[in-house]
């Protein structure tokens, strides 16, 4: 070979290689994020690593944490808390829940080696703040504020901790530098009095950082006409006065909902992005990157405040999206998969993954009416923007009244599953539940009344084993199909599937105030002492 021919060949050679390089060093983020409810972001970096913390509201265990990379990948790895209290409301007793309070907008930092969490449990009227040394393992220290600081967000400053919080008047006060509680003699102050005509929502959701010169908040607020917006403040004194400026708002991704609600972030290479999520009907709240430019000391999100579908990371791709999985419950110890959580505190007497090797039981506990007041139902979330959720049941241990199979998991619900008559015959049972609660956003007054189960299905069963499924479609992606609505459907042989007779029209509602999940249940109506068995749990998107 001639020498120009090789040169030109080992030029080609290492350009290549060079392009690939480049390539790998870069990420592309294809909104939004994860197409599941992961609402109320906060995140921080610590060296190459960032977590995130969201909103699981009544779910236990509670406030998760995800880590990440490149920004685009998370990956849930601990929570914050098991359990906020051990008492009638957790426990679902006398009537008691905490559906649609709980664990609100969590603030995640990270000082001099230990990680705080800050967040209200406003069924409680109190605030919680973790501390950790290890962000990978659950189950922080807590300390108990007896106030409600509404989406809070903690700056550490200078030796000093302050806590910034309010909707539609934003205010601060300072804590003990150790978070252990509001600091002797400190004095509350009204940081920020938002506009207050011409919005369904004042400033809420602040988050604070001092960057530079400038404090800055960020907050939501909802114009009247438009979509929900973030709006963002700075001063160079702490205390004000604060300038306002709009820095994200549009309608995203084929909806008229708006992006809003998270925090900004520097990467290690000097870039900010931020995450902020969108309602997006049934499915929940989710999350989406969006680039961030400083313009004239502002932190313009998106493409010039529109929020941005597409663009490429200046971090190298790593890591994967585990927010959900399948679960084959083969397990040798009984520790559940970081990526279940149940509804409520559970009986942790009344489950198990080693009494049957491969399987999931499911025990009767304390007696139950429904669904909503049953003690044990695990919980994944469900994605868009379609996906089904199937499992297999053995019904043989379930004694007379006891109920088991799946559900479509929110204040509106379908269950498919096995009920036990009083002679012992079983029974193939599919039910819908419509209850017209509170919708997200201002057209929610005059909500009509709550309507009884409707029952789509019942049909003898004579075996123990059945197989269960619910599809779900949050946006549709073929001819003929609506947005949020479920579908249930059963096999007697894992191969031939019957749907039923029935559809679930899901909804947002804030009397949850979460995105669907699938839940697989088992609870007694007349005695205790029975149980379910799941051989497995699959789930896919499509």
């Amino acid at each position: 070979m001639k020498i120009k021919s090789l040169i030109a060949v080992l030029s080609v050679a290492v350009l290549t290689l060079s392009n690939s390089c480049t390539a790998q060093k870069t990420t592309v983020c294809t909104n939004p994020l994860t197409y599941t409810d992961i609402p109320d972001n906060d995140w921080i970096r610590v060296g190459d690593d960032y977590y995130m913390v969201s909103t699981t509201m009544y779910f236990c265990p509670g406030a998760p944490i995800m880590h990440s990379k490149d920004l685009v990948h998370w990956e849930l790895i601990s929570y914050v808390y098991d359990c906020l209290n051990d008492d009638d409301t957790y426990n679902l007793r006398n009537g008691r829940n905490a559906y649609g309070k709980g664990q609100w907008a969590t603030s995640l930092r990270y000082v001099d080696g230990t990680y705080y969490a800050l967040f209200i449990a406003n069924d409680q009227g109190k605030t919680f703040i973790y501390k950790t040394k290890d962000i990978t393992k659950s189950n922080w220290e807590k300390t108990v504020i007896p106030r409600a600081f509404h989406d809070a967000s903690m700056l550490f400053e200078d030796g000093h901790l302050y806590v910034v919080w309010g909707n539609g008047e934003i205010r601060i006060i300072e804590l003990e530098p150790d978070a252990s509680a509001i600091k002797a003699g400190a004095q509350e102050k009204v940081l920020i009095d938002s506009p207050r005509q011409g919005f369904n929502l004042r400033a809420e959701g602040a988050h604070i950082y001092h960057i530079g010169d400038y404090y800055y908040i960020l907050e939501i607020d909802w114009p009247s006409g438009g979509p929900r917006t973030e709006t963002c403040w700075r001063s160079k004194d702490l205390f004000g006065e604060y300038e306002r400026k709009v820095i994200l708002s549009g309608a995203f991704d084929g909806r008229g909902d708006g992006v809003a609600q998270g925090g900004i972030i520097e990467t290690q290479n000097g870039d900010w992005y931020a995450i902020m999520f969108q309602d997006h009907g049934a499915v929940g709240r989710i999350p989406t990157l969006q680039p961030v430019k400083w313009v004239d000391g502002w932190p313009i999100l998106g493409d010039d405040t529109k929020p941005v579908k597409e663009f490429t990371v200046n971090l190298k791709e790593s890591g994967k999206n585990r927010t959900w999985d399948n679960d084959e419950f083969d397990y040798k110890k009984n520790e559940l998969d970081v990526i279940w959580q149940w509804n409520h505190k559970p009986d942790d007497s009344a489950w198990s993954l080693t009494d049957r090797k491969g399987w999931l039981r499911l025990k009767t506990g304390q007696i139950a009416t429904d669904i909503t007041n049953a003690r044990n139902t695990l919980t994944q979330r469900t994605v868009g923007p379609r996906c089904w959720s199937e499992v297999l049941l053995d019904a043989s241990g379930m004694k007379p009244g006891d109920k088991a199979g799946i559900v479509a998991f929110q204040s509106n619900y379908c269950t498919i599953g096995v009920e036990v008559a009083e002679d012992g015959s079983k029974s193939l049972v599919a039910l819908t539940h419509r209850n017209m609660g509170r919708r997200r956003g201002p057209q929610q007054a005059g909500a009509e009344q709550p309507s009884p189960d409707t029952e789509a299905l019942r049909m003898p069963l004579a075996q123990d084993k059945v197989w269960l499924k619910i599809n779900y479609v949050f946006t549709p992606q073929e001819e003929g199909e609506r947005a949020d609505q479920a579908f249930m459907s059963y096999s007697l042989d894992g191969k031939t599937w019957t749907k039923v007779d029935a559809t679930l029209q899901m909804s947002f509602s804030l009397d949850y105030f979460t995105g669907y999940r699938t839940g697989l249940y088992s609870y007694a109506t007349k005695q205790a002492g029975g149980y379910a068995d799941f051989d497995y749990f699959h789930q896919s998107a499509y």
